[in-house]
């Protein structure tokens, strides 16, 4: 197609601007995403550890949400930024919304912990106990557990004309403690900080009941204040804004810059969020509240103790009763080794593309085994490879760059150091594979390069054969066998020469712009997109099927919209944030969305064009449709055209279709469950079909 026909093809047709309630709110869509993960812990079919588990990625994730989104918005309205969201509501009726819905989930977040988790630990022999409910001689253990662990490592500080009020970190819970001098009968306010360094929850003898490390200061809280009486003590939990971003453009030096956000971010000066028990009284929250240069509708109040995100400890218990049973990622029969020898990845390549699906194939076996023996393999000459987010302590990735620059390869690692609370981490394994020798890039100017992609170069007895990773998941084992991803391993060269050219656009200065078969973002994956879009609205059985984590992006939404009116069936799987109206008549009524959330957190971008009849399109990529992607980051995306694996792809996306025990639907207005019915679980189904493949007995 022509270029100049093709920007013409892709100015789709505008939506009626004056129809309300185009879009839901981003915000609210992701609180109802979060809301989806709390009915997880809810949900008693589930291992008792699960859902425990599930709980406290509920409460993590709300503590980002507030330290990112919540904080943002507070900046506009500070700013007197008065321009609405795409769904039409401005900074401060976005924050109005968001606390009202905020108490109505934590409510629920209360009331799955304290009716519901909490009880049913006990029944299995994990107690979460109150210091009043203990025996002497628990107490007297529980007396020597502090002086020994905790009381050396505890600073109160007081607060008066002396001592103004101390700083509070971001996430730290606290208890704020009044005490009474009896001599002056004069009460003073002072803040203790519960130690992040030792586990929240204390352990008794019996390995069976455990009693908040909070509740074990505050029974001992006289031995800080010797000579005073303490008149109340209540814990309480302040989050900041942590939504510092780095003006790449006028950063002289990326890395310092980068280092300099991190401290800014420890030491926020603005807090957005305070935590308080129910039992605090007004005068103590009056006071917090002031200090912290908060108003009132910040203050979230809770019958349940505070960051329940610290329940995570409480899953690492040997417990395998009350868990998932284990699921390792197999080895596909074309990757398993022989009995003689180990497989040569290159050679299979050769002989077609592979494609990987984690954690139901082995990250292992496949994407780290590729790395691996491309370093120590004598005829490779150089690898490159992108790295957004990483293992914090080792990372083999990290470990075969550093031996494939010691044994003279070419190594190049291009780490985005501002990915968002990964920069220590990726500063640090800067600094680790440059000391090693490896050639390291610290991103694009601009551009936050999201791109999941790996490119070894190979001389061979017919000259040089590049060989290339292109996937939708970081280069993370951790993260591999928990987050559903795709990738594409591959020995096609115009797949191959497209990498090396972004590769060398994103190192060097090169201005590439056409590629032959990836579709590189910032440059034309938009574009792209919206021709896909815009052709199946054209055709009579238009067919489109997209998976993803996230559809924000306004103009991609209206596209589908205006692709609907022409009749077209749209079939769309997104796990958290959806700005999309399904089901609307007269706009969205061939629309139907869907989430799964379950075991495994769905990550994959996998975009389907095309009817049987016609003969659909796949493609795989790192995009989300939220609009940074298209626009503000580097991202790469691949078409998949072994008949073999788009195969593969379409059972996958059946599968997920077909899913009646994960899966959610929205409709005009609001998430539902969907009833079950045949008992589809998607992620079961789709551990089934790897061990079949793998050759395993069912």
């Amino acid at each position: 197609m022509a270029k100049a026909e093709r920007l013409k093809r892709v100015d789709l047709p505008q939506v009626d601007p004056k129809r309300e309630r185009r879009y839901f709110n981003r915000e609210l869509s992701w609180l109802e995403f979060n809301a989806r993960v709390l009915a997880l812990a809810a949900d008693a079919t589930l291992p008792l550890l699960e859902r425990v588990k599930f709980l406290a990625i509920y409460s993590r994730g709300l503590d980002e949400f507030f330290q990112i989104r919540v904080a943002g918005l507070k900046e506009q309205l500070a700013a007197g930024v008065l321009k609405a969201s795409p769904d039409g509501l401005s900074p401060r009726e976005q924050l109005d919304t968001i606390s009202e819905r905020v108490r109505s989930i934590v409510a629920r977040q209360n009331q799955v912990f304290a009716k519901k988790l909490r009880p049913q630990l006990a029944t299995e022999g994990i107690r979460l106990v109150d210091w009043e409910e203990l025996r002497k001689e628990d107490h007297k253990h529980l007396r020597d557990t502090f002086e020994q662990r905790v009381y050396p490592v505890l600073t109160p500080l007081a607060v008066d004309p002396a001592h103004p009020f101390p700083y509070i970190s971001n996430l730290s819970l606290n208890l704020a403690i009044v005490v009474l001098d009896p001599k002056t009968r004069i009460r003073r306010f002072a803040r203790v900080k519960v130690p992040q360094i030792i586990p929240r929850f204390i352990p008794l003898p019996d390995g069976e009941r455990f009693l908040p490390l909070e509740q074990l200061m505050a029974a001992h809280a006289s031995m800080l204040f010797s000579g005073m009486e303490i008149v109340t003590n209540h814990a309480f939990r302040v989050t900041r804004d942590a939504d510092v971003e780095l003006e790449i453009a006028e950063a002289d030096d990326l890395l310092a810059a980068t280092e300099a956000i991190v401290r800014r971010r420890e030491r926020s000066p603005e807090a957005v969020r305070l935590e308080v028990h129910s039992s605090m009284p007004q005068v103590v929250r009056t006071l917090l509240i002031e200090e912290l240069n908060l108003t009132p509708p910040d203050v979230y109040v809770s019958k349940a103790m505070l960051g329940l995100g610290d329940l995570w400890q409480l899953t690492e218990l040997d417990r395998p009763d009350l868990k998932y049973e284990p699921w390792t990622g197999v080895t596909q029969a074309r990757l398993a080794p022989t009995e003689n020898s180990k497989p040569n990845i290159f050679e299979i390549l050769k002989e077609g593309d592979v494609l990987v699906q984690h954690p139901y194939d082995s990250f292992a076996t496949s994407v780290s085994a590729f790395v691996d023996q491309a370093a120590r393999d004598p005829a490779v000459l150089a690898i490159k490879q992108t790295l957004y987010r990483t293992s914090v302590k080792d990372s083999p990735i990290v470990r075969a760059l550093i031996r494939a620059a010691e044994s003279g390869k070419q190594a190049v690692a291009l780490i985005e150091v501002t990915a968002r609370f990964d920069e220590e981490t990726n500063i640090g394994w800067a600094r680790v594979l440059e000391e090693a020798g490896v050639h390291v890039v610290y991103g694009v100017v601009g551009l936050k390069t999201h791109a999941k992609i790996a490119l070894v170069v190979r001389e061979e007895e017919d000259g040089i054969h590049r060989y290339c990773h292109v996937g939708t998941g970081n280069y993370h084992p951790g993260t591999a066998a928990l987050y559903e991803d795709v990738g594409l391993l591959t020995a096609d060269q115009a797949i191959g020469a497209d990498v090396a050219d972004l590769f060398n656009s994103l190192t060097g200065y090169s201005r590439q712009e056409d590629y032959r078969e990836i579709v590189v973002a910032p440059l034309a994956l938009r574009s792209r997109l919206l021709t896909l879009i815009w052709e199946e609205a054209e055709a009579k059985d238009g067919r489109i099927v997209m998976k993803m984590n996230s559809l924000v992006d306004p103009q991609m939404i209206d596209a589908l919209y205006a692709a609907s009116q022409a009749g077209t069936e749209i079939d769309l799987i997104v796990r958290g944030m959806c700005c999309l109206r399904p089901g609307v008549p007269g706009m969205s009524e061939t629309i139907r969305v869907r989430s799964i959330v379950g075991r495994f957190l769905e990550h994959s971008r996998i975009f389907r064009f095309g009817s049987e009849a016609r003969g659909p399109r796949y493609f795989i990529g790192s995009a989300d449709l939220m609009e940074r992607n298209p626009d503000h980051r580097v991202e790469c995306m691949t078409p998949i055209l072994d008949p073999a694996l788009t195969d593969r792809l379409e059972e996958f996306l059946r599968v997920e279709l077909q899913d009646d025990v994960l899966a959610w639907e929205l409709g005009p207005d609001a998430w539902a469950k969907v009833p079950v019915d045949v008992g589809v679980n998607a992620h079961e189904q789709l551990q089934e079909l790897a061990l079949t493949r793998a050759g395993w007995p069912r």
